[in-house]
């Protein structure tokens, strides 16, 4: 059952969203002491990255790509997830790909992932899209390196024909909507492991001016031009570097990214000393987030199928319990069969693992979560919070 908070005025303030006319997202911003990319952000996005923000010094949110669509065994049953069906809680944060939505017409695949996503923010859940986008030049896969990216910058052969891919995303986020007609706050992550040579946007395909012209485009484009409210923007690169230099080598800048994102599966399986080599850039991108005045997060990782039974408490858990790893989610890979899959399924030999790491102190799943949109978490809170007690009016 999901763990319900009901929280004492004293711990909070709490926000009328309903009454819009009065918002105003740079007095908000201001207020709270942030500054997103998007200075005219919806309230619940503001909200969203200021908790995200202040819950990351001490707690970590569980993630899980495509967690409730598909799963071992399984495929778009009704309201069903393996980290569900483990640990009797759905992950607190869900991951989503933009892949299908320009080539496809079918109403199923542009309308069941929409729906999940509405799910997950009604239970209090957070959403986070990827894209693995095809490559514009040649309509193939993102896997295909066909040089792209100075095509589709301004004044080349495919700009226009890129934006039109950029509008079928828009138009699809439209559906992400609550139940009020409000849109759900989302984190971008777009060209994501662009330090590897493995996408089309990859660092062998492009030179460092061309990706962050690129970058800068894509925001400009849906900031200004499409006037997208509701994205906070990851930049994330993969394992590839030890330091801040390296890290932001392809760096935008700080107008252009709201999280510092890091993508690591290698380093878990053949790093050699496992422990420090993902714990120092987890540092490095906590460092960063902390004087950017930003968020850091753990944006994908994982063990495919899971080889080490206490893989959860020995290796994963390990990473994270430390003071300096401030990250506000760390994201696993989906579930796709039983030859792919990145989280225990009811019988795998990681199991009970994975519930002894889902009750560790930092770790945060759905039940967890407070609040995340419409209030505003204060120190005090989070200490009944992460002590994980019931806050009950009058006390």
């Amino acid at each position: 059952m999901k763990f319900l908070y009901v929280f004492a005025i004293g711990f909070l303030i709490s926000i009328l969203v309903t009454s819009c006319a009065t918002y105003n997202s740079v007095q908000f911003q201001r207020d709270l002491g942030v500054k997103l990319v998007d200075s005219l952000a919806t309230q619940e996005t503001v909200t969203l990255f200021h908790n995200l923000k202040k819950s990351s010094r001490k707690q970590i949110i569980f993630g899980h790509q495509n967690s409730t669509e598909y799963g071992v065994y399984w495929h778009n049953d009704t309201l069903r997830s393996d980290v569900h069906d483990v640990t009797g809680s759905f992950p607190g944060l869900y991951g989503w790909d933009f892949e299908s939505i320009p080539r496809s017409d079918s109403d199923v695949i542009r309308h069941r992932v929409p729906k999940l996503v509405r799910q997950a923010y009604d239970r209090g859940g957070i959403n986070t899209f990827s894209w693995h986008m095809r490559n514009p030049v040649t309509d193939n896969y993102y896997s295909d390196t066909t040089i792209a990216v100075k095509h589709i910058l301004p004044g080349g052969k495919f700009h226009q024909k890129f934006l039109t891919m950029i509008d079928s995303v828009v138009d699809y986020t439209k559906q992400l909507v609550d139940k009020n007609g409000r849109s759900i706050p989302i984190i971008f992550r777009p060209y994501h492991e662009f330090d590897g040579s493995w996408f089309w946007w990859g660092k062998r395909f492009c030179t460092k001016d061309e990706f962050i012209e690129l970058w800068r485009m894509t925001v400009d484009y849906l900031r200004n031009q499409k006037q997208i409210k509701y994205f906070l923007y990851v930049y994330s690169p993969d394992r590839h570097f030890i330091n801040e230099k390296e890290y932001l080598e392809r760096y935008p800048g700080d107008e252009y990214v709201d999280i510092f994102g890091l993508d690591d599966y290698y380093d878990f399986v053949y790093g050699g000393d496992t422990i420090l080599l993902v714990q120092q850039k987890l540092k490095v991108i906590s460092s960063l987030a902390e004087k950017k005045n930003k968020i850091a997060a753990f944006t994908e990782t994982g063990s495919e199928r899971i080889p080490d039974s206490t893989w959860w408490t020995s290796k994963l858990y390990r990473v994270l319990d430390d003071d300096s790893v401030k990250i506000a989610y760390v994201m696993l890979w989906r579930n796709a069969h039983i030859r792919h899959f990145y989280v225990p399924y009811s019988g795998h030999p990681s199991e009970e693992n994975f519930k002894e790491f889902k009750k560790k102190p930092r770790i945060w799943f759905e039940e967890n979560l407070p609040d995340m949109y419409h209030t505003i978490l204060l120190p005090e809170l989070l200490s009944k919070l992460q002590s994980q007690e019931k806050i009950i009016p009058g006390q």
